[in-house]
């Protein structure tokens, strides 16, 4: 599959990486794909391609949203909404504020009952957005290794097939998805990232993930 990854920080080079690692055609999106971070993450991962949020956007099958929440409009506007029509899009950020965490818990620019999932499936609607790796640290994010078993990926969205699609990339990255529902629950997983990072920010531990246990 040709996957396009909208954002050129740690998440997005991070999950880029995973991406070529499953023998997927991967394009790095950024506003310069010239620079020099892009360029050499380009070298290290073999059969990398960067390109421009645009081109990314066109090439990806499927597309990953991996920027900042503040910066998402603008990312979204230069990738083109047209070019994401009819597409599955795996949302993975969070709204995170500018302000420092508060006490370990991280500042976000949402209220409790609207989420940035629903602002974007808002933004693309020929688009069909999952959330899913918001609530774990980019180091994490690829096949991880824990004692105590596999650790659960959530996602939500409102498109079934998008959902099984991303589904099967989340097993593909060593995880067990877990589907939250409509898109609206986006409520409810972004404020999961506040809590993974609380155990980082109180006691230097950035090492752990969540399990749902059912019967």
């Amino acid at each position: 599959m040709k996957v396009g990854v909208l954002g050129s920080g740690e998440v997005g080079r991070a999950l880029g990486a995973g991406f070529l690692k499953h023998g997927h055609d991967t394009m790095l999106g950024t506003r310069d794909p010239r620079k020099k971070e892009v360029q050499d993450w380009v070298r290290r991962n073999a059969g990398a391609q960067a390109g421009t949020f645009d081109e990314t956007a066109r090439f990806g099958e499927m597309v990953v949203l991996a920027v900042l929440g503040r910066i998402a409009a603008s990312v979204i506007e230069l990738a083109r909404p047209e070019n994401l029509a009819g597409k599955t899009v795996i949302d993975a950020t969070n709204p995170l504020a500018d302000d420092p965490p508060a006490s370990g818990v991280l500042q976000y620019t949402t209220g409790p009952n609207e989420s940035l999932g629903e602002w974007i499936q808002a933004k693309l609607p020929l688009a069909h957005v999952v959330k899913a790796f918001n609530s774990v640290g980019n180091a994490l994010m690829v096949n991880p290794r824990f004692e105590e078993g596999t650790p659960t990926m959530f996602l939500c969205g409102n498109d079934d097939d998008a959902k099984d699609q991303v589904a099967g990339i989340i097993r593909q990255f060593g995880w067990e998805p877990y589907d939250c529902g409509s898109i609206v629950s986006s409520r409810a997983i972004e404020p999961l990232c506040m809590l993974w990072c609380l155990p980082g920010f109180l006691r230097g531990d950035w090492h752990h993930a969540f399990k749902m246990l059912t019967h």
